[in-house]
């Protein structure tokens, strides 16, 4: 884990604040007043950031990278609760509650480069700019609803829908578009895409194998997937 200064690279476009949809609407000077407030650390692939049970008043920006946010269930197992990327951060409620002890951990799934605002940095900035209370708290409650939709999800014991969800949110998160439909840079193993959509590995590789025998998509090794045809998954899950 290395650490320095996240205005250390001296341009706004490399700054994580400029990367982060709450603080898009602020100006340049702002973004480098808040660059000045904010840590950078870099974590090598699956080291912890964060344990469960941890205290904490600080938000985590992603700057690059991506990061698995999960927790373990009552039997031991893990269940993988969001997958962020650049830009997304985690840690915020306890910026307004640092009491509160973390109910998840935080782990690297690759080389990650994370920028850190304390509580009081950040309460600075929501007192000179209101908007981004506002936004904060808007992205609180996307995050909740993923998490209802996570649970509505993991009811459902059919696992076609389950995982034709988790390849849907792959490609508005990690989707780029390809002459055959979209492109996927998978971000975790087949273990843990059991995990997120809790089902078995053996239960993932026979979907996917399914699926790719209907023309929906088509796999390359373990790491790239192409949604050949986003429609037809969209009706695995209505």
């Amino acid at each position: 884990m290395n650490e320095s200064n996240c205005n250390h690279h001296g341009r706004k476009t490399m700054l994580c604040p400029s990367k982060v949809p709450i603080f898009q609407s602020l100006s340049e000077e702002e973004i480098l007043k808040i660059s000045r407030m904010t840590r950078h650390i870099r974590y090598h692939k699956g080291q912890m950031l964060l344990n469960e049970g941890e205290k904490s008043d600080k938000m985590f920006i992603v700057n690059s990278g991506q990061v698995k946010v999960s927790k373990f269930t009552m039997e031991g197992k893990e269940q993988i609760l969001y997958l962020l990327t650049s830009g997304e951060f985690f840690g915020e409620l306890h910026i307004f509650n640092p009491d509160e002890t973390h109910n998840f951990s935080v782990y690297a799934i690759e080389d990650t480069e994370i920028c850190v605002l304390t509580k009081e940095s950040m309460e600075r900035m929501m007192h000179d700019n209101p908007g981004i209370a506002i936004k904060l708290l808007t992205a609180v409650t996307k995050r909740m609803a993923h998490i209802e939709n996570l649970a509505q999800n993991l009811a459902t014991k059919d696992p076609d829908v389950r995982i034709a969800n988790m390849i849907l949110e792959f490609c508005r998160k990690f989707g780029k578009k390809h002459p055959g439909g979209v492109l996927i840079k998978l971000p975790i193993t087949r273990e843990g895409m059991a995990s997120y959509v809790g089902v078995t590995r053996e239960t993932i590789s026979r979907k996917f194998s399914n699926f790719e025998k209907k023309g929906l998509i088509s796999l390359s090794g373990n790491k790239m997937l192409l949604v050949k045809d986003h429609e037809a998954l969209k009706e695995y899950t209505q």
